[in-house]
């Protein structure tokens, strides 16, 4: 039996079990074993054609079969299949003051830092993209490490919900520019320090002129449009972009960018559709594991600074918090990589929302909303209305809602025979994002009645309708 290694992302798929045992030989016969005993899981590993989708690399013995032979791998009894899914040095010398001599005497004790090491960290000019949960503890160690100017990206406000793993904002920080406040907990901590806010959205207009005063970037982003923008832009300006992304219960770092090294795009070519992949916001995160992963961005940029250390280059550092395991996996360059390979076709940035599907097709059926004032309105009404349930068990137990039919995203093409064509069908999720995939896959399916999608889900309705609800 060949054990299969299933991310958080894609257990609901499979009971949440974190290992399926199937049987196989190679790599396609597992996969195809996996899919036999857990259908639901099929659509998110390949697309419509019976590839595999570009946002899912499979591991065997820790390394990627795109760099062996791909889905006809061998695999040997007892082995492991894993499933990553994607998941958005300073130069010259300082002199050091007495005062900076005292404040880092730990580092200086370090032979592999020292004077010069503790130089370079002060000469170095680090940018953030994000100030949430990466770049929360990115913010802090860096700046607690000497680093001598940090540049802060972010054009979001502190909102209570962020204060569960967002270290660096705190109650009183609410409402408040992140970058704001983020400049006041890093100047807290280390005055010596440079910060540079950019109270901005990082576009493909300002990203090259942003990235361009800075010698290593530190991606802390949570969406997909940007991180491949970082990614590209990183490449264009040969600028070492240290990685991580997190979800649930586990964490990614790798860094991209570096001399004959990988990029992003050639871990992941191209992103998953949207809505497939669900954020932090949807699926959650467990409050340290930003923390864990934030802090390895930390170490991987004070090592690219002061040099001597073996990088995350060719590497990609794969952490399960809820089972506390560490795994490599190695990471080759690809040579047909459009933007960092031997014949690049992508040689300026581009629109990546719609790059990353997220600008509406004009030939695409647009998707009905429907608010929860207007909502409750009809139901004042007397109107009848079936309302579809698609969260997972254990997010209903957070708040419930009446008189639902629970039917999970990854069953509802299945159990469509289930809902009455003859009334309207009101989709419920917890921000009104998932439920748009839903709709797309019950149309696709054929589904004839009418399917309406609560506009910004159900905490919309407690916001606006029955505020006794708990907005999470």
């Amino acid at each position: 039996m060949i054990k299969v290694l299933i991310p958080y992302a894609l257990r609901f798929a499979t009971e949440r079990n974190a290992e399926v045992e199937v049987s196989g030989s190679t790599v396609r016969e597992i996969i195809n074993s996996l899919v036999n005993a857990h259908p639901d899981i099929k659509a998110h590993l390949f697309a419509d054609n019976d590839t595999l989708r570009d946002f899912i690399n499979l591991f065997v013995d820790g390394k990627n079969v795109n760099s062996l032979q791909g889905l006809d791998t061998p695999v040997a009894d007892n082995g492991e299949v894993m499933i990553v899914p994607a998941i958005a040095g300073g130069s010259g010398e300082s002199t050091l003051t007495n005062d900076e001599i005292s404040r880092y005497s730990r580092h200086l004790l370090l032979p592999e830092i020292g004077v010069e090491g503790q130089q370079k960290l002060k000469a170095a000019k680090v940018l953030i993209i994000g100030t949430g949960g990466l770049g929360a503890p990115l913010a802090l160690y860096l700046s607690a490490a000497g680093v001598g100017t940090i540049g802060l990206v972010d054009f979001d406000v502190v909102d209570e919900s962020n204060l569960q793993r967002q270290i660096i904002h705190s109650t009183r920080d609410v409402g408040r520019p992140k970058v704001a406040s983020a400049k006041d907990r890093i100047k807290g901590v280390n005055p010596l320090v440079n910060v540079i806010v950019h109270n901005t959205m990082l576009t493909s207009q300002n990203a090259l002129d942003i990235i361009g005063d800075y010698d290593i970037v530190a991606d802390g982003t949570d969406n997909f449009q940007t991180r491949y923008l970082v990614n590209d832009a990183c490449v264009f300006l040969g600028k070492p972009n240290v990685y991580g992304s997190v979800f649930q219960f586990e964490g990614q770092s790798s860094v991209f960018g570096a001399k004959d090294g990988p990029c992003y795009r050639c871990l992941y070519p191209s992103p998953p559709p949207p809505g497939l992949v669900p954020s932090c916001a949807e699926g959650g995160v467990m409050g340290v594991l930003p923390g864990i992963i934030g802090t390895i961005q930390a170490a991987e940029t004070i090592k690219l600074i002061v040099g001597g250390a073996k990088p995350l280059v060719g590497r990609l550092l794969h952490f399960d918090a809820w089972r506390m395991a560490f795994r490599e996996l190695k990471l080759d360059k690809d040579e047909n990589c459009p933007v960092c390979g031997k014949n690049p076709s992508i040689r300026e940035l581009i629109d990546y929302e719609q790059f990353c599907g997220l600008k509406k097709n004009q030939d695409s059926e647009p998707i009905e909303t429907i608010t929860a004032i207007d909502l409750k309105q009809r139901l004042d009404k007397g109107d009848k209305i079936q309302f579809i349930d698609i969260r997972e068990p254990h997010e209903r137990a957070i708040v419930k809602f009446p008189n639902a039919k629970i039917m999970p995203l990854g069953q509802l093409v299945r159990r469509m025979d289930e809902l009455d064509t003859s009334i309207d069908s009101v989709f419920l999720c917890k921000i009104g994002q998932r439920s748009i995939l839903g709709i797309r896959a019950l149309r696709e399916a054929g589904y004839k009645g009418r399917l309406l999608n609560l506009q910004d889900g159900l905490n919309a309705w407690a916001r606006n309708v029955d505020t006794s609800m708990p907005v999470y």
